[in-house]
């Protein structure tokens, strides 16, 4: 005879199949979920690395612009040394300079001719004076182009002193130059 079975096997299948597949999906659900919180932990763990790499660069590039700022500060105070060093230099290299320029100046000034004031700005020398004559300032004039410590003698003004209607000498100012013969034949 034949087997019959009467039992529900259909249903027995289906529900057995359900569990399976209700089984499966909740696998696959927590094994997403466990990749997706693992891959949000990998991000995270990422973000915190380079985090921490940002703010060590941060602070080396802080260090770094500190050094630079003393680099830079002890730049400017090595071009004022080199400043001050050149000013010395050059105040020692025109001190016997002064010498010869008096000195020239003596040679140059012709008898009745007397100084009143005379100042130096730079190279420039003005000189306010006396003379006797008007013959007398031209004498000084050409002394002092034909001297190798000056140049460019230039005469500004000169006006008669006179006492009553008698001339009794005349004022004078002069612009000159100072030259120094030596940086001539250096050069």
């Amino acid at each position: 005879m034949a087997n019959i079975d009467l039992r529900p096997w259909r249903e027995e299948r289906r529900k057995e199949r359900q569990k399976q597949f209700i089984l499966i999906l909740m696998l696959v659900v927590v094994a997403a979920g466990a990749a997706g919180w693992s891959w949000d932990q990998q991000v995270a763990s990422q973000i915190a690395f380079q985090d921490q790499r940002n703010t060590f660069l941060e602070r080396r590039i802080s260090d770094l612009d500190q050094k630079i700022v003393e680099i830079q500060s002890l730049r400017q105070q090595r071009e004022q040394l080199v400043e001050r060093m050149e000013v010395i230099q050059s105040l020692q290299g025109d001190r016997p300079i002064i010498v010869h320029v008096f000195d020239e100046m003596v040679k140059a000034t012709p008898e009745g001719v007397y100084f009143n004031t005379m100042t130096s700005q730079g190279t420039t020398i003005n000189i306010s004076g006396n003379a006797d004559r008007p013959l007398s300032i031209s004498d000084f004039l050409r002394n002092l182009d034909r001297s190798a410590w000056f140049k460019n003698a230039f005469l500004i003004n000169v006006q008669s002193v006179t006492d009553g209607s008698e001339v009794v000498g005349n004022t004078f100012s002069i612009r000159v130059e100072r030259a120094n013969p030596n940086e001539e034949s250096e050069s």
